[in-house]
């Protein structure tokens, strides 16, 4: 394959960082006119290969689909190039929306942008079930979910249900789940010894950040393990890390529950991954510009962490993986538990938090329609509600 240079590689990226909204569907859309289309850096098979590489792994696949591109172009530098240039953009402008948010955004937007992330996160559970949701046993083991997060709000609960609904989707799944094809394209970039040392650092960090905060009673251990965890265990990428993130930030009280979802809905105004909310939570957890400034690089790029180690470690197996019927299986019966787990989110903290009266239930309901079926920008739909929401607290 073609290299190019690191700074062609973050300029490619930042332009698609600036102009790339919509969500993950959309950027992979994006990214397959860019790099198949008008740059020719990969074929149309070798990148059906990447985003079904990323699709299989936890964590935001639009993103580990441009952190795979970069390897490919510029290795790691590259991988890295690609990241900063995709990421930082609305990573900048989130941190900056949570810094200013108090003083100069009136109430009556920030009120617009909680009621348009009810129909965001409506939307995103609408499009899941979908896809996710075939058949009676994926409903079930999604009602499951819904049922055990609603009753027992907590983190270490969904992990928990991702885990039972892994295994459940082993035993019922495997003999339904027909191998992919091989991947013939996508020559490695990485050393299989390269590969086994950063899934080995995955599983370290994974399971050691939780014994270290807990131990040394550092809240910055405490933030990278949460933001660390957030990207390690989220299947689907983009709106499934919103009910794992609310119950880390807001259970402990590190983050308000109108704070929270205020700032998930300006993360639909912006371009680039959603994961980048993290930098508007984490810009909340400081004290001063300074410290906050901090918490949210700290934050940022302890979410996006895991991509990097697991889309490294897995490039050099995802031929063998890809065959696996087992691991198809798996990913079936979280996918399910998913949308299961989105639901609950969508009712608390979503709708609990932005709903209080029958004219708030009318604007979600119109910015709903307005994604699902006029099939608008998600930036207007945004604006759309932010203006009626200032609307409503003028009358």
């Amino acid at each position: 394959m073609q290299t190019s240079s690191i700074s062609h590689v973050f300029l490619t990226f930042l332009r698609l960082g600036l102009t790339s909204f919509g969500g993950p569907i959309a950027h992979l859309g994006y990214f397959r006119d860019e790099f198949v289309t008008r740059k020719r850096w990969l074929t149309a098979d070798e990148y059906a290969d990447l985003v079904s590489l990323c699709q299989f792994l936890p964590g935001p696949a639009s993103s580990q689909v441009g952190i795979a591109v970069g390897l490919q172009r510029a290795r790691l530098p590259g991988a890295i190039a690609a990241w900063c240039g995709f990421t930082l953009p609305s990573a900048i402008a989130l941190a900056a929306f949570a810094l200013g948010a108090a003083q100069f955004v009136p109430e009556g937007v920030l009120h617009g942008l909680m009621l348009v992330a009810v129909a965001v996160v409506a939307q995103a559970l609408l499009v899941m079930g979908r896809t996710a949701c075939r058949g009676i046993p994926e409903v079930l083991l999604a009602l499951a979910a819904l049922a055990a997060s609603l009753l027992w709000p907590y983190a270490w609960v969904q992990i928990g249900v991702l885990v039972v609904a892994m295994l459940a989707g082993i035993a019922l799944f495997r003999s339904t789940s027909p191998p992919g094809s091989d991947v013939a394209g996508a020559a490695p970039v990485v050393s299989r010894r390269t590969g086994r040392i950063c899934l080995v650092a995955f599983g370290v960090l994974l399971v050691g950040l939780p014994l270290a905060a807990s131990l040394s009673g550092s809240f910055g251990l405490a933030v990278t393990d949460t933001f660390y965890r957030a990207g390690s265990l989220v299947f689907g990428g983009g709106h499934v890390v919103l009910p794992l993130l609310e119950a880390q930030v807001v259970g402990p009280g590190w983050v308000s529950g109108p704070e929270f979802v205020a700032g998930y809905g300006a993360a639909q105004a912006v371009p680039g991954p959603l994961f980048t909310f993290s930098a508007y939570l984490g810009a909340l957890l400081g004290g001063s510009t300074a410290t906050s400034i901090g918490y949210s690089a700290l934050a940022l790029a302890a979410i996006f962490l895991p991509s990097f180690l697991l889309v490294l470690a897995v490039m050099p197996y995802w031929s063998s993986l890809r065959r696996n019927a087992t691991a198809r299986a798996a990913l079936r019966g979280v996918n399910a538990a998913v949308v299961g787990i989105l639901a609950a989110a969508l009712w608390r903290p979503v709708i609990t938090s932005a709903i209080g009266t029958w004219g708030d239930v009318l604007v979600a309901v119109v910015a709903f329609a307005a994604l699902v079926f006029a099939k608008l920008p998600p930036w207007v739909v945004v604006l759309g509600t932010a203006l009626v929401g200032l609307a409503m607290s003028a009358i």
